[in-house]
């Protein structure tokens, strides 16, 4: 049997149920277990601590299956897990197309995000999976994790977007490609999808992550209950996620702005989908930096202000720089925020915590010469719960403000 004992002292955080063994925590390896293959985990005195998936290259050099010694891993094991996480999301996720089904550690398969997006009312019939496969563990049981959400979710079209800078530190190689069913559609013929009653084009094959950005659902309805008579502006835009929700909650206008033209092409679109008066919609096509400066020396203001940048701190290693871009962005949010606008402001770096995004945010207030108020922290929905013992699992952060 493929065993990894841990050094003296080094099984703490394990007895906490941590999910996550680090290379640096490890004693010995026996056996020759495979990259993906489960190992029994066992203190230095030989207690029985685990069952995880080796990864024999990434820094964190396996990931916790179970702490139950008398529960296999086998095809039964992930039929239970995907099954439980769907259990979930049926009695806790409603009034939308797009969900995620398995959102990693906080659903017992370490690395597996998988999401569904399902049509709306009177839009051509819209039901795919889109899976990422993000260490070695679920890599090695990618077949039977694909039968398992078939079978429990009756859904025949499952995709695969493994093709996450993370999938390199797990000695993994970039996958995308058809699991099981049909290929989704490719651009401009797109599947649909839909949330809070706005429909949403999204491209499964080519755009970002699995296609949308299902953990901002709650936060965009936010967006949609204040917007209305608003003027706003959308910075970091993709396709139009907030700018659709503010549009639907009755936004004087909304400008949008990214530096990908094919995800503004799709967010046009995403306004004509809904019947929305495309006059009300500007996309521009620049840097987000560089627009910010340049509106404030056109003068324009705004009532409501998102930004949503893409992930600055990929590790620990990038938070100072990270820190800065962040700062710099907010400063510029609020320099451009009328007074009593709303600031409703994002980290998606894991590597950034809640405490620092906030002191970041509270400084860029001060060096842009304003007073802020928080009326809510923000964070993904019901569909990407938070483990206890995991804090790590906290990726998307959000304060919603108010200049004063």
């Amino acid at each position: 049997m493929n065993t990894l004992t841990l050094k003296p002292g080094k099984e703490k955080s394990l007895l906490r149920r941590h999910p996550w063994i680090y290379a640096t925590a490890v004693a010995r390896v026996d056996g020759n277990p495979a990259s993906g293959a489960t190992v029994v985990v066992r203190a230095a005195d030989g207690r029985f601590l685990a069952r995880a998936a080796f990864s024999p290259v990434s820094a964190i050099r396996a990931r916790v299956w179970t702490f139950n010694e008398n529960e296999p891993v086998d095809h039964a094991f992930f039929k239970r897990r995907v099954s439980a996480a769907l259990a979930y999301r049926e009695e806790m996720v409603h009034d939308t197309g797009a969900t995620r089904l398995l959102f990693g550690e906080a659903d017992g398969l370490p690395g597996l995000i998988v999401d569904r997006y399902q049509s709306a009312p009177g839009q051509p019939q819209t039901d795919q999976l889109v899976c990422q496969f993000m260490a070695a563990g679920v890599e090695a049981w990618k077949d039977a994790i694909t039968k398992a959400l078939v079978g429990a979710t009756g859904c025949p079209n499952v995709y695969e977007r493994s093709d996450a800078a993370v999938r390199e530190r797990e000695g993994l190689p970039s996958i995308t490609g058809v699991l099981a069913g049909a290929e989704p559609p490719e651009a401009p013929e797109l599947l649909t999808t839909h949330e809070n009653g706005v429909k949403y084009y999204v491209d499964v094959r080519n755009g970002h992550k699995t296609g949308f950005y299902v953990d901002q659902r709650d936060n965009r309805r936010l967006v949609q209950q204040q917007a209305k008579g608003r003027d706003v502006l959308n910075c970091f835009c993709y396709t139009g996620g907030f700018s659709l929700a503010a549009l639907a909650g009755g936004a004087q206008s909304v400008l949008s702005i990214d530096s990908s033209g094919e995800a503004l092409a799709i967010g046009a679109r995403n306004v004509e989908l809904n019947g929305f008066d495309a006059a009300r919609a500007e996309w521009r096509d620049a840097d987000v930096f560089k627009t910010l400066r340049a509106l404030r020396e056109e003068g324009r203001t705004f009532d409501m202000i998102v930004l949503d940048p893409p992930k600055f701190a990929p590790s620990a290693h990038h938070v100072d720089r990270a820190a800065r871009a962040y700062k710099d962005i907010n400063m510029a949010g609020f320099r451009l925020l009328r007074p009593g606008g709303q600031l409703l402001t994002y980290s998606c770096s894991g590597a950034i915590d809640a405490d620092l995004f906030q002191k970041i945010v509270a400084g860029a207030a001060v060096d842009a010469g304003v007073d802020a108020r928080i009326l809510r922290r923000l964070s993904a929905g019901m569909d990407h719960p938070m483990l206890t013992q995991f804090p790590e699992g906290e990726y998307l952060k959000g304060l919603w403000l108010q200049r004063m």
